[in-house]
């Protein structure tokens, strides 16, 4: 390779296709700053750690000299991607994806700079151009040029249909409106290249081929691996739930607690992907055997946390880890939720407590914890879901520890 971006996202593990490498290696060595985009619809209020592929991408992007473009999905929201999904998204109203949009956009400035300069990033959102369209001009103009045949084909399609789960006619059309997004980003900001995850290959490939066949213009595509644990668990996704990257949503140190705890075999590629340290440095702790491993999984947690929440806030969850599990101690950066003395003076049941302080999604889940002997209250186990915990079981401390299992632990107060 050529170019800067190409060679660092070889190396890193970042590529897995792309439409024309040897053109987009060229263009990328030219000297002049190359304009990028990947999209990313508001469906939460907050993305989760499988979109940080996407965003440490952008990243390194625009650390080897180009342009980023983050594309909102204010209008493609509002139809749904198919893509990885057995059943039609939730619907969503204009206001709760104006909502999530605005949880959405604050995350991209810890990682991306942004600006009015040649290689500074920029926000749009689809909604822009798309609300704006006339639906039988649209078809006229574009959707003509759209075989129904290659669409069938699109992994994202073929899965759904193969499965015999329903895909609706609006789903349906969400490729068709990717590409019309990379045609207007063409125009409006001289993209050339959109970027994505290996299940949007499909929807990238009609907007290279849209470019073309409209402005004469050529586009290009790469998409990343889909990436997966060790263990086959999809990335960004826990048994208890989704690893945000908003804080409101996921405390920093419940973060740094998901990378430390990261599989043995997935470190070198979690260090690779989603930290900047030189590649000798990751190479040396991917190298680590036994118990030492557990280093270069702090210095993972370490590096991850402070690029999402900073560096202090890295240094305080690490401290707080170090005290729980080396000291035995109370770290102060613990989950903590708060509850009235009259609800803890009556007494509230135990499975009921673990869900109110975020240590299982459900009632139900909480049952079977305890149950299953994995739930703790002052480092003892209890015996019985239902046994209520008072305020007599505060400590000198004057908070109550709860502990699912022996790596997740949370504290509860009065308020």
């Amino acid at each position: 390779m050529k170019s800067d971006f190409l060679n660092h996202a070889t190396e890193r593990e970042f590529l897995h296709q792309c439409t024309d490498t040897k053109a987009l290696d060229a263009l990328c060595a030219s000297g002049k700053p190359v304009t990028a985009y990947i999209g990313f619809d508001c469906t939460a209020p907050s993305l989760h750690a499988g979109s940080l592929v996407s965003i440490m991408l952008l990243r390194l992007f625009q650390k080897t000299g180009h342009k980023p473009i983050v594309l909102m999905g204010g209008g493609t929201t509002k139809v749904g991607d198919p893509s990885g999904k057995d059943e039609a998204r939730k619907y969503l109203s204009d206001d709760d994806i104006a909502a999530n949009m605005a949880g959405i956009k604050d995350v991209f400035a810890k990682f991306l700079t942004f600006g009015d300069g040649p290689t500074d990033a920029v926000m749009v959102n689809n909604a822009d151009w798309l609300d704006e369209l006339n639906y039988i001009t649209f078809l006229r103009d574009y959707g003509r040029l759209f075989s129904v045949n290659r669409m069938l084909a699109y992994e994202s399609v073929k899965q759904r249909l193969d499965r015999e789960q329903p895909l609706s006619f609006l789903e349906f059309n969400y490729s068709i409106l990717q590409a019309y997004d990379f045609l207007e980003l063409a125009r409006r900001n001289n993209c050339v290249l959109q970027m994505g995850g290996s299940d949007q290959w499909g929807n990238i490939t009609g907007g290279v081929d849209l470019g073309r066949r409209v402005e004469g213009v050529s586009l290009y595509g790469l998409t990343t691996p889909l990436l997966t644990t060790a263990s086959g668990a999809k990335m960004g996704k826990t048994a208890d739930g989704a690893v945000w990257l908003n804080e409101n949503k996921l405390s920093a140190y419940d973060y740094w607690q998901y990378w430390r705890n990261t599989e043995d075999a997935d470190v070198g590629k979690f260090l690779r992907l989603f930290t900047e340290l030189p590649m000798d440095e990751i190479n040396r702790l991917e190298a680590l055997q036994g118990n030492e491993i557990n280093e270069a999984k702090k210095v993972l947690a370490d590096q991850v946390t402070a690029l999402c929440h900073g560096e202090d806030a890295a240094k305080a969850a690490a401290e707080t880890a170090r005290k729980t599990f080396e000291e035995g101690t109370l770290g102060e950066g613990l989950p903590t939720v708060e509850m009235a003395k009259e609800a803890l003076d009556a007494g509230i049941p135990a499975f009921e407590l673990f869900k109110a302080a975020g240590l299982a999604s459900s009632n139900g889940e909480a049952r079977r914890l305890i149950k299953g002997g994995g739930g703790r209250l002052n480092d003892a186990a209890i015996a019985d879901e239902t046994q209520p915990i008072t305020s007599e079981d505060l400590n000198a401390d004057g908070v109550i520890k709860l502990s699912a299992g022996k790596k997740r632990h949370a504290l509860v107060k009065i308020s």
